[in-house]
């Protein structure tokens, strides 16, 4: 755990049930939760656990059915859509298993469209460096490989210098070698910008570089551990 632990992220009692017709979908089953400020975590768990439900009530992009969820003093469970747009916009970067970028715009042009709209955003040449793809600041997504491509897309989430990262499945695309490199970059993060990170991943050897391990079953957290010694990325295998 980092010292002196603050608590960052809160949910308490934490439901989300989806409704399809008439019939009840429970995501979240009642969901309590601390995250503490320049922690790295990794949630498990097999599909419909509730992974990604969790992650995007975090993010932002998704509201709870019951219960509470703070973000420092923001209320996410309550907060109006422009409230949570402007939470999203200042605090939160995303990382999703397919890169999203936009195939017209340049490496470059694509980080760029982020720190139009924030406050105090890294240059994109800056966050493009510290993924390693300072040399690749004119190319368009076609022209680089996949792991190259969700590099771009973590310094497009960077850029705006957020408060947490939150990575679902980020290396799910990608080949065990270039898995490597992408976990790196987000552990790079993690550590020299202070940036809690939160990662979802089917790989349970990826958790051996976390600070902390979540497990999720059935909508709930079932099992937390603490990694007394986290491994660097080099240092996994699957």
């Amino acid at each position: 755990m980092p010292e002196n632990p603050q608590a960052v992220f809160t949910a308490k009692a934490l439901t989300k049930t989806y409704y399809m017709g008439e019939v009840e979908i429970p995501a979240l089953r009642g969901v309590d939760l601390e995250v503490y400020q320049s922690e790295f975590i990794v949630l498990l768990g097999p599909s419909g656990s509730g992974k990604s439900t969790l992650l995007n009530i975090m993010g932002g992009l998704d509201t709870p059915t019951s219960g509470d969820a703070f973000w420092r003093d923001h209320d996410l469970a309550h907060a109006n859509e422009r409230e949570l747009t402007s939470y999203r916009r200042e605090h939160v970067g995303f990382v999703f298993q397919f890169y999203n970028l936009i195939s017209s715009l340049t490496v470059r042009e694509n980080v760029a469209l982020v720190t139009e709209i924030s406050v105090n955003p890294l240059k994109p040449e800056e966050a493009l460096q510290l993924v390693g793809l300072e040399h690749r600041l004119d190319h368009f997504p076609s022209q680089l490989s996949g792991g190259e491509q969700q590099r771009v897309a973590i310094a497009r989430a960077i850029a705006k210098r957020p408060d947490i990262l939150l990575c679902d499945e980020p290396t799910g695309a990608l080949d065990y070698q270039t898995g490597k490199v992408v976990l790196e970059v987000i552990a790079k993060i993690n550590q020299e910008l202070g940036t809690t990170a939160i990662v979802i991943t089917h790989n349970a050897s990826i958790s051996g570089m976390a600070n902390r391990v979540m497990h999720l079953a059935n909508g709930q957290i079932v099992s937390i551990e603490e990694n007394a010694h986290k491994l660097t990325p080099a240092e996994l295998s699957w």
